[in-house]
């Protein structure tokens, strides 16, 4: 079996201040030390039976778009349930076989919840109105962090967040998708 280097890229993250919230995510995909694509849109409005849904996703970019259509179905199952969906979705990927091999986490928002979903059969809720995935998280997660008590709106955090973990981590490019939701 050959090795190949592996897919890095994404970093996404989102802020809960003032009414809204806010998922930003970068478009670097690398393979290896090499950038394949700069204008990835890793963060997309979705929109099940009228909800409306933000999404941010990391990782495998098919295996994201397979958890982003299962989230979707479960969405319309449960419709106004986000948390439920994302706890049924979490349950599936950590139980099914198949769903068990995809590498991707997500970052969902209706305006009103804000979660971190991960194939753990994690579903997780953030304590300061930030969370951050991805190989750049953790420095967006700190630099939101840092800015969230400052007079700047989410939109603004997220995206000084974003620059400064472009600064930092080589799998982050400051080439960003912005998706703003208000509260339900």
């Amino acid at each position: 079996m050959s090795e190949f280097p592996g897919w890095h890229g994404t970093t996404i993250v989102a802020v809960r201040k003032g009414g809204e919230v806010v998922v930003a995510g970068d478009g670097q995909v690398s393979l290896g030390q090499t950038v394949i694509k700069g204008t990835a849109r890793k963060v997309r409005r979705l929109q099940p039976g009228g909800a409306e849904i933000v999404a941010g996703f990391a990782g495998s970019t098919a295996d994201a778009f397979t958890l982003l259509e299962r989230l979707e179905a479960k969405l319309e199952a449960t419709p106004g349930q986000l948390q439920r969906a994302c706890v049924e979705l979490a349950k599936d990927w950590r139980t099914d076989k198949y769903l068990q091999k995809l590498e991707a986490m997500l970052i969902v928002t209706d305006g009103a919840e804000l979660y971190v979903v991960t194939g753990a059969g994690d579903v997780l809720e953030p304590e300061h109105d930030v969370t951050a995935i991805g190989s750049g998280g953790n420095y967006a997660l700190a630099a939101a962090r840092a800015l969230i008590d400052q007079d700047l709106s989410a939109e603004d955090i997220a995206r000084r967040a974003m620059a400064i973990a472009a600064d930092i981590c080589v799998y982050t490019n400051g080439s960003l998708t912005v998706e703003r939701i208000g509260p339900r």
